[in-house]
């Protein structure tokens, strides 16, 4: 066990996915902290990527693979997809062991499927792992719990110590464990620039075999950063990459965009599809997010001090944050996240849906200006969903950048993201 290890929010669900389940994937982007989670729990391991033993281990996958799995359970068998057989190999040896908690997967990649590679079903769990929120890295003093909300928790008061320029430099700063602690924002900065430098150059010609041009990833991860928290169609995006390639075509962008995908780069946020009293068409655009709001800032070279001469593009990617730790705490809750737009107009940045049907809708404001009309936006999504058919939601929620924590008359919790956790 590692003494300096950060504890994550998704540590709890690894330790009842290993006990209800026999092998556990863990995906997630590269930095995430994968391999640190899996190695707190497992007893034994082999690293694939190891320069010493990485030719041994492929060969021997190829041929034998049932040998790499011989050691004390749960083994930790790290990114794995680096040799794809290892995976019916894990799925016959959960089988024939019949016991619960015999490994645990980690991999940067989805690797592409074969045609003689089981899916896994009933024996292989997997479990998306994030970058990290603000509850984890120290930031939020997690005062008011999502969970708590959803439980009927009615006092949500509360105080946030983060500033306005501290929420310039987190979300440059990013939830990458290697700089989870750090406050020298050049250390960290660097760090991120490391990150975007491997996937531009390398990571994104690994997710599907093809070769790409480092240029037009960089031009590609600009153009999406300038479309964070939006719903750019993939035309939109290549008209904008268009200006510095002629010879793109859409084909292209969709190539590039779906390597960044299996890297778990981008991850863009579902629209939510209610029952509602009226025929009002719903819009089932996705919006455009990055797995950490970091990756845009860099790509976009917006740094701390630039974001705060620009609150436009400040308030987008405080949006992205906020949507980065609301899906580390719902996915704790057995939850997922969406958001809404419908033909009238009416959009909701952020819907939060459990298993069990329960939700909360969330609108996200940077400043306390909007707080006002954005209760009101919210207690319109509740008249027009139609709870003859669904529930009523749960609660309704400003999630801000300002500094106190409160019910508002209306019923609408107003919570600093300073103050939230899972």
């Amino acid at each position: 066990m590692n003494n300096s290890y950060i504890k994550r929010v998704s540590d709890e669900k690894l330790a009842l996915l290993l006990q209800a389940k026999g092998a556990v994937l863990i995906e997630g982007t590269k930095w995430c902290g994968k391999t640190s989670s899996a190695e707190e729990m497992a007893k034994s391991i082999l690293y694939m990527q190891d320069a010493d033993t990485s030719k041994a281990n492929i060969l021997t996958a190829k041929t034998k693979p049932s040998l790499l799995l011989e050691g004390k359970t749960p083994r930790l068998l790290d990114e794995w997809q680096v040799a794809p057989e290892l995976w019916n190999a894990v799925r016959f040896a959960v089988d024939k062991r019949r016991a619960n908690g015999q490994f645990i997967l980690t991999g940067s990649v989805i690797p592409t499927r074969t045609n003689d590679m089981h899916t896994g079903t009933g024996r292989i769990a997997r479990m998306k792992m994030r970058t990290m929120s603000l509850y984890e890295t120290g930031d939020s003093n997690g005062q008011v719990s999502l969970e708590k909300l959803f439980d009927g928790e009615e006092n949500a008061e509360s105080k946030s110590n983060i500033s306005i320029e501290q929420l310039a430099f987190l979300i440059n700063r990013g939830g990458w464990p290697a700089v989870a602690r750090q406050t020298n924002e050049k250390i960290a900065l660097a760090t991120v620039n490391d990150y975007l430098e491997a996937v531009t150059n390398e990571d994104i010609s690994k997710a599907d075999g093809i070769e790409k041009n480092p240029d037009r990833v960089k031009w590609l991860l600009r153009s999406l950063a300038r479309n964070i928290s939006g719903e750019a169609k993939n035309s939109t995006i290549l008209n904008d990459l268009i200006e510095n390639d002629e010879a793109l075509s859409q084909v292209t962008v969709v190539q590039y965009i779906d390597a960044l995908k299996k890297i778990f780069v981008i991850e863009d946020l579902p629209a939510w599809s209610p029952k509602l009293r009226s025929k009002t068409a719903i819009r089932t655009t996705a919006k455009r997010h990055f797995v950490d709001p970091s990756i845009a800032t860099a790509a976009l070279r917006a740094s701390p001090k630039r974001l705060l001469s620009d609150f436009e593009t400040f308030g987008f990617l405080f949006e992205s944050l906020c949507i980065r730790d609301l899906r580390v705490y719902a996915e704790s809750i057995d939850g997922n996240v969406y958001h809404y737009r419908d033909k009238s107009g009416l959009e909701i940045d952020a819907i939060v849906q459990l298993a069990d049907g329960r939700w909360g809708a969330i609108e996200i404001k940077l400043g306390a200006g909007e707080i006002e009309a954005a209760s009101e936006k919210l207690l319109k999504l509740k008249k027009v969903v139609d709870t003859a058919k669904m529930n009523d939601p749960t609660f309704l929620m400003v999630l801000t950048g300002t500094e106190y924590a409160f019910r508002m008359e209306n019923g609408v919790f107003v919570v600093p993201l300073g103050c939230l956790k899972n």
